[in-house]
């Protein structure tokens, strides 16, 4: 394959997916922790306390719940694309389009490390154009 970054380069990327996996999961494990046990179906209120707690309350509390499970969810989603990134670096297809073969920019790689297309690909992909 003509199109791809140096292993130098690889490397690079490589290391710095590795410290992205690394503040996802502290931050996937922090919300965990936040979460606790009142994880359960009633939205948090547990039944010795639903007398004591007002519906506003509970619903806030339900609410931030709710909130903290997709930002769960996003981050679990986000560290496996960078897992799937690190793949890619291993079959050395790791920064190359997948529509128009071209290298990604390497800031865009940076940026983006789960890219698998480049801007221009991306954007008409977005407009139905391809």
């Amino acid at each position: 394959m003509a199109n791809q970054y140096s292993k130098t380069k690889l490397q690079k990327f490589k290391k710095a997916i590795e410290q992205k996996m690394g503040s996802v999961s502290n931050e996937v494990d922090t919300i965990k922790e936040g979460l606790g046990p009142a994880s359960n179906k009633q939205g948090g209120v547990t039944p010795d306390s639903i007398y004591s707690v007002h519906m506003a309350d509970a619903g806030t509390d339900s609410h931030e719940q709710e909130k903290n499970f997709m930002l769960m969810n996003r981050g679990s989603d986000y560290y496996k694309n960078l897992e799937i990134a690190l793949e890619r670096i291993a079959e050395g297809t790791f920064g190359v389009c997948k529509i128009c073969d071209d290298l990604i920019p390497e800031e865009r790689m940076m940026e983006v490390p789960n890219a698998t297309k480049c801007v221009g690909c991306k954007e008409k992909e977005k407009l139905g154009l391809t």
